[in-house]
Formats: structure tokens, sequence, C-alpha cells
């Protein structure tokens, strides 16, 4: 800072952490200001990130910028720069003039005769001041932009865990399903447990590679954000001479650059060597009744919108109007086993399972309370793909939809659901103790 400026006017224009003139300026709800950047880094490092790094309670979301202050800052610095141009030994050593022009082809400081000169009369001129301020403006952009791709990594890496989580949750679960399903039907064989367990080691690898990797991109970006930093320390002149964006500029880009995507694929429909003759034994036929036909329904609105936050599920708001139709069994079922199977290929989004009489009826989202005694397989079409669903709990199934018929056994002793792939004859969920008796079949189809 320089003595031209009253030092207290000056230390109303400072950063109260980097004790350098705002950059990119933040103003909290409590009044006082600091650098972008500044603010940025502290509140990442500190352990009660509301408070305002003076001590006073401020909210991350209260924040302001100044078109005033960042205006002061700019008149001062280019007052500071003038000055501190006039000084002897800054004056140009052949013509003995202060150096007000920049010239960009060299990034070099020129006295207004050397600048028209034979070796820069050709170059690209600019007043002093005027660079000097474009090269903060840059180095602020290229400071919020890799902040924002640092945040945009970290979301990535928060969304990918927590879908490799869930993916794992139900690849490890579905290992247990197969093993108990060859236990009901054919206890010898352990061919399909041994082959899904197989599938589990070989595609997680890959997985936790790319989790790796984007956690390394997250560490390249915040490398270069502390060099932009350090780079804002800098006085005016030697930020002139240093090329802000190609000094960085391959180094952004290989951080920025192949970030890895979500890779969790679909588990292959393997049949199970005997399983749809074992099922055939307990073969039944109803009718349903009840029909009811709407314009909306909130089961597969959330399915549609659902999306794992904290490792739980949250379902947004929101969703387009479709017609559906909803069956119910005529006849509960409490005792015994039971097998069916609904068809479901002319469907976009459709439900099947059992449920607790007619709880469709009253609007029950797939989240909601009322819906914990209800165990469905639910299909929702979303953009150019397929997303199966389970409830109670609300689990995601990497499996491609069944094409044809879906179907449910239900074990009224063991009080467990199973839903399979009739056409592929694989299993697709199985879970017991879920059941609290008399429920009955439920289908529910949706067009838009």
């Amino acid at each position: 800072m320089d003595s031209e400026t009253p030092e207290a006017f000056q230390k109303e224009l400072t950063c109260l952490i980097c004790l350098n003139f705002l950059l990119d300026q933040f103003t909290t709800g409590c009044g006082h200001s600091f650098c972008r950047s500044c603010l940025c880094l502290f509140w990442e490092q500190a352990e009660v990130p509301a408070n305002c790094p003076c001590g006073q309670q401020s909210e991350q979301t209260n924040l302001k910028t100044s078109v005033l202050l960042k205006t002061l800052v700019s008149t001062v610095r280019k007052a500071n720069l003038r000055q501190f141009l006039k000084y002897e030994e800054h004056l140009c050593g052949t013509q003995k003039q202060t150096k007000m022009i920049f010239c960009e082809a060299n990034k070099s400081l020129l006295c207004l005769v050397c600048s028209q000169g034979r070796e820069h009369k050709t170059h690209r001129h600019c007043p002093a001041e005027e660079a000097a301020e474009e090269a903060w403006e840059k180095l602020a952009n290229q400071m919020r932009s890799s902040w924002e791709k640092i945040h945009d990594v970290e979301r990535n890496l928060k969304k990918y865990g927590e879908r490799t989580d869930a993916w794992m949750f139900y690849m490890n679960g579905y290992g247990d399903m197969i093993r108990k399903t060859y236990q009901l039907v054919t206890p010898v064989l352990q061919e399909g447990e041994n082959y899904y367990k197989g599938f589990i080691t070989k595609i997680c690898k890959p997985i936790r590679k790319k989790q790796k990797e984007l956690s390394g991109k997250k560490i390249d970006l915040k490398v270069i954000y502390k060099k932009f930093k350090k780079m804002s320390y800098k006085p005016n002149v030697e930020l002139l001479q240093v090329r802000t964006q190609d000094y960085f500029s391959k180094r952004s880009e290989s951080a920025q650059l192949h970030v890895p995507q979500p890779l969790l694929p679909e588990v292959p429909a393997r049949p199970m060597a005997g399983l749809m003759d074992w099922l055939s034994l307990f073969w039944v036929t109803f009718s349903l009744s009840n029909e009811v036909s709407s314009q909306r329904i909130r089961l597969f609105d959330d399915a549609r919108s659902l999306k794992y936050e904290h490792n739980s599920p949250h379902a947004s708001s929101g969703g387009g109007t479709w017609e559906y139709l909803a069956a119910w069994g005529a006849q509960s079922s409490v005792s015994g086993k039971q097998y069916w199977e609904m068809r479901v290929d002319s469907s976009w989004d459709w439900a099947v399972g059992v449920c607790k009489d007619s709880w469709v009826r009253k609007d029950a989202g797939i989240l909601d309370e009322s819906n914990r005694d209800n165990f469905l397989l639910v299909c929702v079409k979303q953009d150019d793909h397929y997303q199966l669903w389970t409830t109670a709990p609300t689990t995601p199934l990497y499996r491609e939809r069944p094409l044809g018929r879906a179907g449910v056994f239900l074990d009224c002793d063991r009080g467990s659901v199973s839903f399979v792939d009739a056409a592929k004859h694989s299993l697709l969920w199985y879970d017991d103790g879920v059941c609290t008796f008399p429920v009955r079949p439920f289908i529910c189809t949706g067009h838009r």
C-alpha cells in the first residue's frame, strides 16, 4: 500500500484476513469485508463455518458484494501504481521518463517515447493502470472459476460416493438373496451364488478406482487455487509481468478434463436353475377389484425424482401429469406360499407387489409413513432409461427392467416377498420378515 492515499481510508479497503486490497469482495451480514478466496478458505478450514472470521455470528448465505467498494479499490490501486512508477528507480533508463505504457507483446512497462520506437511500434499497448486492473480481474475470475470447479468435483464425489454405497448395498445384499433363494429351491446348487460373488469382486475394483481419481482431481484443483492465491499477493508491476491465463491454463485444463463419471453397471440377468419350476408349484390366480384410474399418482412422481442425500433417499417435488390404473386383489392373504405374475411390458411406469388395501387412494408417496406396510417393485421411466426401486425400505435396484411379466412370490410363513424377471428366470429382489398381514396383490400402471 502507498502513503499517497490516507492510511485509514486504505484500511477500509483491506481484507481482514490477508491484509491486502479486497479482491472479488464479499461482505458478511455483520458488515466485515473480505476477499472471496480468503473467506472461502477460512470457512472451509473453520470448525464453525457460520461464524465471521472476526468472531461474530454470520450466515454463509447472507453475503453481499459492493460495486462501490470494488470501484474504490480499483481507484486506490491505480493511484498507488502511478506513484510507484514515478520513483526514480522505476523511470525509463533511456529516456528518464515515467513508464506508464504497458506492452502486451512482451509484458513490459514503457515510457511514451519507447512505446513509439521501432522495437515496440507495431505492438499492442494500453495504459499501465488499465492493464493492471484487467490482470486483477482475470485473476479474480480464474480463482472464482477454480473454486467452483473444486466444489463441482466435491459434489460429484459426494454423489458418486452415495450412489456407489447404494450400489454396493444392493450388490452385497443380492448375493445374500441368491444364497437364501437357492436354499429354498435347490440347496445343493451354489453356482449362481459364486457367480455373483465373483462379479461383485470384479466390478468393485474399477468403481473404487474412479472414486480415487475424483479425489485426485480435487487435490489438483486445490493446488492450482492456492497458486492463484499466492499470485494475488503480488504487487501491480509483478502481476503485469505474469501471463496469468497462460501460466496456469495447461494445469487447469489437465485438472478439469476427464473427470470420471459415475459408472454403476447393471447386474446381468442370469437365470437361476430350477427357480421357475419351483415357483410354479405355488402358482395362484386371482381376480382384481377396486380398480381406480386417475390423472396423477405420487408413487411414480416420487420414484422418478428420488435421489440419495446423506445416505438416505429423498424425493424432490414435481412431476408431470400421468394417467394410471391401479387395482387390488379381491382376496387378502394371511398364510401359505403364493406366486403370480403381472404383465408390465406395455407400461412406462408400473408397480407390482403386495399392499394394505387401497393405500394409493390416499395419494401416499413412496417415502410416506403409510407406505411402510406395502412392499412393491416400482419401475419408472426417466428420460431415455428406466429405473427399478423396491419399497420398505426404499432401495434402488441396478437391474434391467423386466420385459413381459414381473413375478411376485409371497411367503406368508416367512413374511418374505420376492420379485423375479419371469422372462429371464432371474431373481430381482428378496427380503424376509418385511410383511405384516393381511396383504393383497397390487398392480399399478401408468403412461404419460
